[in-house]
């Protein structure tokens, strides 16, 4: 045979000259679960090493998480049903406290960038992303309430706003809404591909959001749809998306490939709660090494076109990295070193010029 693939897979140094996809912590998001609470640090029981954090919690996280490199962070807000109604006016209160903890992180660490949460089911009594009349969720009267929250979270400081309530024509409302307060220069990273997905569970079980009746299909995408991302994607786009997502992420590879290979825009991936868990629960059984798995999982995310990675294991990988972890594949035997003589071979000592 004059081709053999497996000659560039011979060793490690090989294989990292022919590798096609890189792998960074600078690629990755960690999420974070924030209480109104001065002080707690409560453990999320379906979601292993995930807390939801008081305010000094939520600082010394991101202290630490930016001593090991990450920069990025998602917010979530895990609000009191006292502060909860139908129209989730708390979403824009200036007495918020998501508001004022994201603009205290930011007064102490400028250098992070922080993406937000636009949605209604944090603050709704009815628990679900639009406002609901009649037991059907009304897109374009929420609207204009997307429209104060994102206002809001663009003066607390985010960098991003994450919309992910998969209402019609929010981008460009949004949009709009910040251009005309002057937050020009706030991003938007839209949930353009959010799947009504069974994945979400240790998710809502952290923020208390679940719907209080029905489910979430007349707005999410139905799992069994690829082409519809692109109408998404290309929607979300026209109104002023500067990141589309795909959400989970696991389970709809082909849609990151798809929208990567069909727009210009940057993708992010959500490697959502359920899908986090699976790899923790299988490794704690002892089925899989975690360590290889997170490896393995982030950089497949990254070979099918996420430019950005939501992860509950940023931090883990950060870790792996700043522990000089490498890929089990890299660690090459020792086994077949030579000793190799200072003697020169008698061709090369007896050649003259």
């Amino acid at each position: 045979m004059l081709k053999r693939p497996r000659r560039n897979r011979k060793t490690a140094a090989i294989r990292g000259m022919v590798r096609e996809t890189q792998l960074s912590v600078e690629n990755l998001v960690q999420p974070l679960f924030l209480v109104s609470k001065e002080t707690s640090r409560e453990p999320v029981k379906s979601l292993p090493n995930t807390y939801r954090l008081g305010i000094r919690e939520t600082l010394k996280e991101v202290e630490d998480s930016l001593n090991l490199g990450i920069t990025n962070f998602i917010l979530f807000p895990v609000v009191p049903d006292q502060y909860k109604d139908k129209f989730a006016t708390y979403g824009h209160h200036e007495d918020n406290f998501y508001l004022k903890i994201t603009a205290e992180i930011k007064r102490r660490f400028p250098e992070t960038c922080l993406i937000s949460d636009v949605a209604m089911d944090p603050y709704s009594t009815d628990g679900h992303d639009g406002l609901v009349r009649d037991g059907k969720i009304i897109n374009d009267e929420t609207l204009p309430i997307l429209a104060k929250m994102a206002v809001a979270q663009a003066a607390a400081g985010f960098d991003l706003l994450g919309p992910s309530d998969m209402m019609d024509g929010r981008v460009g409302y949004m949009r709009q809404a910040l251009d005309a307060a002057g937050y020009t220069d706030t991003g938007i990273m839209a949930y353009t591909a959010k799947y009504a997905s069974a994945f979400y569970g240790p998710f809502r079980q952290a923020l208390d959001s679940a719907p209080k009746a029905g489910d979430k299909k007349t707005y999410q995408m139905d799992p069994a749809n690829q082409r519809e991302a692109l109408i998404e994607a290309a929607l979300d786009i026209e109104e002023g998306a500067d990141f589309i997502m795909v959400k989970p992420a696991l389970n709809y590879l082909d849609v990151i490939s798809l929208l990567k290979n069909n727009t210009e825009t940057p993708v992010s991936a959500y490697h959502v709660s359920g899908e986090c868990a699976m790899l923790i629960a299988a490794a704690e059984k002892g089925w899989i090494d975690l360590d290889q798995a997170v490896q393995e999982t982030l950089m497949c995310l990254r070979r099918a076109g996420s430019d950005v990675i939501i992860t509950y294991f940023t931090k883990h990988y950060a870790r792996m990295m700043k522990q000089g972890y490498m890929p089990e594949e890299r660690k090459e035997p020792k086994t077949h070193a030579r000793k190799h003589s200072t003697k020169m071979p008698a061709f090369i000592t007896n050649y003259k010029i």
